[in-house]
Order: structure tokens, then C-alpha cells, then sequence
């Protein structure tokens, strides 16, 4: 079964984002072994990203603006290539400074889900959602249309 991780900085603060999120996660079970790791906010981006990476396994993900732009079909994509290599994968969500520049060197994928920017919190319930999706879209079902 497909390992992933999600490694955030900071914890959710509102129950209805832990309820999206715990949502998704229940629904990903049936696919993948997906562990959230929260993180503490630090001072400085600098000492966040030496948590982050000390947290990291696998193929790294980081999530941030200035990335690449995937439908959810690449998405999928990506997905099932690290699910045919048997790799674990590591999805990387950083505070609301962003992430240092030391993480995303060491990302194999700098990605991003839009030119705006969200709230870290509504991130992670974003990213488990497109992960459901992908995992959908590779097994055929409907959800993702």
C-alpha cells in the first residue's frame, strides 16, 4: 500500500478545517497509509526548516506559489508513478511565512495548486482533497468528474 506523508507547520486551529482534513484521510485509507505530521512554528523560516526535514522520507513534494501548476490528472499521474516505483512520498505544507529556501532545494517537485495564496490550514484539507481525487482518478472511479 502506498505510503504518504503530509508535513505541516502548525496546527489546526478550527474544527471544521480537522474535519475536512480527517474526512479525507478516512476516504484515502482505502488507498494509501497517509500520515499527517504537525510541526511547530519557529521564529524563523530557517529553524521551521530544520524540523521539515528531519520530518522528510521519500520523494518530497513542497507545496508552495512559485512551483509547478498540475491538473488533477497530473496529479494522478505523479501519484501513480510513485505508487508503481514503490516510493514513499512526502507532501510538504509550510507555515504562513512560506517555506525556507533549504526545503524547496531539497524538493524533488516544487508544486502549486494556484497563483493565490490560501491559508495554510485550508492547504492541508486541499491537498488531502486532490490526493482522494488522484487516487480516484487512478482507480476509475467517478468522484473526480
Amino acid at each position: 500500500m502506498q505510503k504518504i506523508n503530509v508535513v505541516c507547520v502548525g496546527k489546526i486551529k478550527e474544527e471544521f478545517y480537522r474535519s475536512a482534513v480527517n474526512e479525507y484521510l478516512k476516504r484515502l485509507s482505502r488507498f494509501a497509509r497517509v500520515e499527517v505530521k504537525e510541526l511547530p512554528e519557529c521564529k524563523t523560516l530557517d529553524e521551521e526548516a530544520a524540523y521539515i526535514l528531519k520530518a522528510v522520507r521519500g520523494r518530497i513534494v513542497a507545496l508552495c506559489v512559485e512551483g509547478e501548476k498540475y491538473s488533477s490528472e497530473k496529479l494522478a499521474d505523479l501519484i501513480k508513478g510513485f505508487t508503481d516505483r514503490g516510493e514513499e512520498a512526502t507532501f510538504i505544507i509550510g507555515s504562513s511565512y512560506g517555506l525556507a529556501a533549504e526545503v524547496k532545494k531539497r524538493a524533488d517537485l516544487k508544486l502549486s495548486f494556484s497563483d493565490m495564496t490560501f491559508p495554510h490550514q485550508l492547504m492541508r484539507v486541499i491537498l488531502c482533497e486532490q490526493l482522494y481525487r488522484a487516487f480516484m482518478i487512478n482507480g476509475g472511479g467517478e468522484y473526480h468528474k
